[in-house]
Formats: C-alpha cells, sequence, structure tokens
C-alpha cells in the first residue's frame, strides 16, 4: 500500500494533522504536537504553518 501524508482521523486533537504527520514518519503523535508546539514558542515557526497544512492535507481514507 503506497504511504500518504493524510491529517488522521483517529489520532486527532484538534485537526489531525500531528497525528497525520507521526503516522506517515511512524513517530507517536505526542511527540509532533510536542515538537511542533517547541517551534512554535522557541523557533519562530508560525501557527499559520499548520493552517496551511490543514487546508492542504487531506483527510485520511475509510479504507485505510
Amino acid at each position: 500500500m503506497e504511504k500518504r501524508l493524510c491529517r488522521s482521523r483517529r489520532n486527532r486533537v484538534i485537526a489531525g494533522v500531528c497525528g497525520g504527520i507521526g503516522d506517515y514518519f511512524n513517530v507517536d503523535p505526542t511527540v509532533v504536537r510536542l515538537v511542533f508546539l517547541l517551534l512554535i514558542i522557541f523557533g519562530g515557526v508560525s501557527a499559520w504553518i499548520y493552517l496551511l497544512a490543514l487546508i492542504i492535507m487531506p483527510n485520511e481514507l475509510d479504507s485505510y
């Protein structure tokens, strides 16, 4: 099966973006959320990136 970057339906807290990234890279979604939060606070990464990913990334299909 081809691996696709999609928003997760199972590992969803806000919109499933971090859960989908965690599923894609086989990493715990909590770690992805923490890293993203730390990058927003200390690294200068904007929350606009999360919103952009929310718009661009498709929802996970029901067949997964």
